[in-house]
């Protein structure tokens, strides 16, 4: 008897690059039948008409931050839009330790979705230094943060992040240095870059020239915000000529064409926006006292000096070069989702279906199927984790997306993250339904998934 039976669907076959009709049955947890007959089951799912998908992978998000009160917020945001698996601790940040994150989970009884976590080279770092990093690290002080992250990953944790941009006096013998802390090219390491690139590549260059030098597999993170100012093409051309001779290095990005950060940090030091022939309108605050308003000089000045945590974003980026991240052959869709205080950026809730919707079925800027593996089998496989995850097979995780190709559309916009998204019928996590018609059914099905049990 299996416990769910989804019948008249379609799903993806990334080998033949098509969507297959099938049924799909679910037992334990696991997915244990594909085919065309209807084998007994304690409930059956119609899916006519729609996509029977791996449930998305958001390999670049923030985890929740426990310190705002024990309670999900992003990861209720994820489930909402079809993830079922994430990763945080990106770009260098951490708001707990990879312990206390996971100890939480349990505390709580579960989660939205499964996490998984990064151990964030700069967190450690700003123990030693403070926040934005205007010093060299000594050797004390690197031993120091090395053993704090040697303790993320014996707590689980799948690898490091590093947010150099954030901490400016990082040096690239210093990341080095940490990324050789621990004698395993599983691990995987993920970098937000030096700086966005206005005029130059040189970011671009310095991750690839990191990923040379490590036995590890390093992941650019949000390529987006990086290169869609200008210079996406010459970007996507090194990244891409790179890989084809070492696949190790990929990249994620998302699919706005704003980014968004705390307003403290050295992002928004003086003169970002005459290097991003920008002005302070296209500045987007969302917090007190400012809650989603354009700035004024008077305004920006006032809420960075008395709310730097503040999630603020900056509408700097290129339209027609994030779709060039999208569609490339190469690279992985990402959310990088991050609040503070339950306010940011829509990318923290509605990321994958804006690219069904808006990139796929109203632009054809890729297919359908090519969208999906970008979502799920690539971070998969970057996760080392495509035996259990990322494609509808027999034996793999019975996380599962069944979404309307024709409706599905992202609905959170800048100023309202509430507004829900559309054609997403269920979400089912490690076999069970924890979302239908975007409410909750479930919503502690998910589970904290450690390196040693990948």
């Amino acid at each position: 008897m299996l416990d769910f039976l989804i019948v008249n669907g379609k799903y993806p076959d990334y080998k033949a690059g098509a969507l297959t009709d099938g049924n799909v049955g679910i037992r334990g947890g696991k997915i244990c039948y594909l085919g065309p007959e209807c084998p007994e089951a304690d409930q059956v799912i119609d899916a006519s008409g729609r996509v029977v998908s791996p449930g998305f992978i958001d390999l670049h998000m923030h985890e929740d931050n426990f310190n705002e009160g024990k309670k999900y917020v992003i990861g209720n945001m994820m489930l909402r839009q079809g993830v079922t698996t994430c990763v945080g601790g990106n770009c260098g940040t951490l708001f707990q330790t990879v312990a206390e994150f996971r100890e939480t989970i349990d505390e709580l009884g579960g989660s939205p979705v499964n996490y998984i976590m990064l151990s964030g080279y700069n967190h450690y770092r700003r123990d030693v230094l403070g926040v934005g990093g205007f010093d060299q690290t000594t050797w004390e002080q690197r031993a120091f943060i090395r053993e704090q992250q040697l303790r993320d990953l014996e707590a689980g944790a799948f690898g490091i992040s590093f947010g150099i941009e954030y901490d400016p006096f990082i040096t690239e013998q210093e990341i080095l240095e940490d990324i050789a802390l621990k004698n395993d090219p599983d691990l995987l390491v993920a970098a937000h870059y030096r700086n966005d690139c206005i005029g130059n590549i040189d970011s671009i260059y310095e991750m690839v020239d990191i990923q040379s030098r490590i036995d590890k597999r390093f992941q650019i993170s949000h390529l987006s915000s990086c290169s869609a100012l200008g210079m996406m093409d010459e970007s996507l051309e090194l990244i891409n000529d790179y890989m084809a001779k070492d696949p190790r290095l990929n990249y994620d990005t998302y699919p706005y064409n704003a980014f968004a950060t705390f307003l403290g940090s050295t992002v928004f030091d003086d003169g970002c926006l005459e290097a991003w022939h920008k002005d302070y309108k296209d500045l987007l605050l969302t917090g007190e006292p400012y809650p989603y308003q354009f700035a004024t000089e008077e305004t920006f000045r006032d809420a960075r000096k008395k709310n730097p945590a503040m999630m603020v974003v900056a509408f700097v980026m290129n339209e027609d070069e994030i779709a060039k991240a999208v569609a490339n052959p190469n690279g992985m869709i990402a959310s990088d989702g991050i609040l503070t205080n339950g306010s940011g950026h829509p990318r923290a809730a509605g990321t994958f279906p804006r690219v069904l919707g808006k990139y796929v079925r109203e632009e054809k800027k890729l297919s359908l199927v090519d969208a999906l593996r970008k979502m799920t089998l690539e971070p998969a496989m970057r996760l080392l984790m495509d035996h259990r995850k990322g494609e509808i097979k027999v034996g793999a995780d019975a996380d599962i997306t069944i979404f309307d190709p024709e409706t599905i559309i992202d609905g959170p916009t800048f100023q309202d993250l509430s507004v829900p998204n559309k054609g997403i019928d269920y979400v089912l996590v490690n076999g069970r339904i924890a979302l239908k018609d975007d409410l909750f059914v479930n919503d502690r099905l998910g589970r904290f998934i450690a390196y040693q049990n990948k």
